[in-house]
């Protein structure tokens, strides 16, 4: 396991400021980096992130989850001490013993990249709203199909990466599609990878932020189109 300072989690926010202090503050206080991408809020997001310990990137105008990881990636590239980089989700669904989990299985397996799965062993390991699990139950389907990877859950934000491989990740979609990609690349660049079991929590919040069926039909229209290119 790396040393907690050595490790950088990049959170992209967009009008976040009722939950990114309390998503920010667990993780500083393990020790670990965080960085929020300020993707254009029109909210004090940045101030409460800032305040609860994150260093703060900011976009003049929203752009995308997507764009807000390469924001990231980009900044984390250039702190000389980092060996791990962390995907996380700002509206309060993740918590700091899925970091500590995707951290763990990273520096067990020996691979590049450590994916957090809500299906792994073929049980749920959280309350996924049914529609919302049966189509990604689909979407784990199709990317297996499209990309050859053997995983059990699509469109989970929980990743771990080394930044080495973080590094050669080219990613050119700024918004939903970026998950899918992340992905191809991952298949692309043959990168070791290995899954992890989390739990997401979904609350009446997360859900009124983009968990509707709507949003999850969209997830696989992404992965078709992504498919297809």
């Amino acid at each position: 396991m790396p040393d907690a300072t050595k490790v950088w989690i990049v959170i992209p926010a967009f009008n976040e400021a009722r939950t990114i202090g309390d998503v920010v503050a667990p993780l500083c206080a393990r020790g670990w980096r965080v960085v929020v991408v300020d993707d254009g809020s029109r909210d004090a997001t940045g101030d409460a992130a800032r305040a609860a310990g994150a260093v703060v990137l900011r976009h003049a105008i929203n752009l995308g989850q997507g764009a807000g990881l390469r924001t990231g990636f980009a900044f984390i590239q250039r702190q000389h001490n980092a060996e791990r980089v962390v995907t996380y989700d700002a509206d309060g669904q993740h918590q700091p013993e899925a970091v500590a989990a995707l951290l763990d299985v990273l520096a067990r397996s020996g691979a590049d990249v450590a994916l957090g799965s809500r299906f792994l062993d073929g049980a749920a390991r959280t309350a996924v709203p049914a529609a919302r699990r049966a189509l990604l139950r689909l979407a784990t389907v199709f990317t297996r199909l499209t990309t050859g990877l053997r995983v059990t859950d699509a469109h989970n934000g929980l990743r771990a990466f080394t930044v080495k491989a973080a590094a050669q990740l080219h990613l050119s979609h700024n918004r939903m599609a970026h998950a899918s990609e992340i992905l191809s690349e991952i298949a692309r660049l043959n990168l070791r990878y290995a899954e992890a079991p989390v739990t997401i929590r979904y609350t009446d919040y997360s859900m009124a932020k983009g968990q509707r069926p709507l949003d999850a039909i969209a997830i696989l229209w992404d992965i078709f189109t992504a498919g297809l290119r």
